[in-house]
């Protein structure tokens, strides 16, 4: 997760769907979400320091201990961190997402490249509270910069974010 990152895996969305309502919409946020991290975080069984310099590993994983893990063990640790933290801290900032799982799997994405408070001080939170879901969509873009620098690799990410946000609406 570029700096803040997290770890990769498929959901099945149903303690958490159970826990916070919508459990087929939410089923379906979790099984998208997850391939978009993956796809722009990549997963490396190793440590590594990302573009800000943060020791990393698996899947954009920050909190863990800094070791080689296997690919099972990353994809465990993404759908756990999804599930357990990313999903409930997004759904507890906005409400509203319970229902629409096309902006709900962008705006994990988001949180989890960017972070849990990040997110809820966000205009994507403040716009999507006023059921401006587009503005919310369009303000994704804003989130591209890493270490003070533009990141052509954001850039590309928020866009594609900002399109799966968008759809349905």
């Amino acid at each position: 997760m570029s700096g803040l990152g997290r770890s990769a895996g498929p959901m099945a969305g149903g303690a958490l769907g159970a826990a916070v309502g919508g459990g087929g919409m939410m089923a379906l946020a979790l099984a998208l979400s997850t391939p978009t991290i993956e796809q722009w975080e990549g997963t490396r069984t190793y440590p590594y320091r990302d573009i800000a310099g943060i020791w990393t590993v698996c899947t954009g994983e920050t909190r863990v201990a800094m070791r080689r893990y296997t690919p099972a063990e990353c994809e465990t640790m993404l759908r756990r961190a999804v599930e357990d933290e990313f999903a409930p801290a997004v759904i507890a900032a906005v409400p509203g997402l319970k229902s629409r799982p096309y902006q709900l799997a962008a705006t994990i994405s988001l949180t989890y490249n960017i972070g849990t408070r990040g997110f809820a001080r966000s205009t994507v939170a403040r716009r999507f509270n006023a059921g401006n879901w587009k503005g919310g969509c369009d303000a994704f873009l804003m989130w591209v910069n890493a270490g003070g620098k533009r990141v052509q690799g954001l850039v590309n990410r928020r866009k594609a974010e900002r399109e799966l946000c968008l759809t349905g609406l």
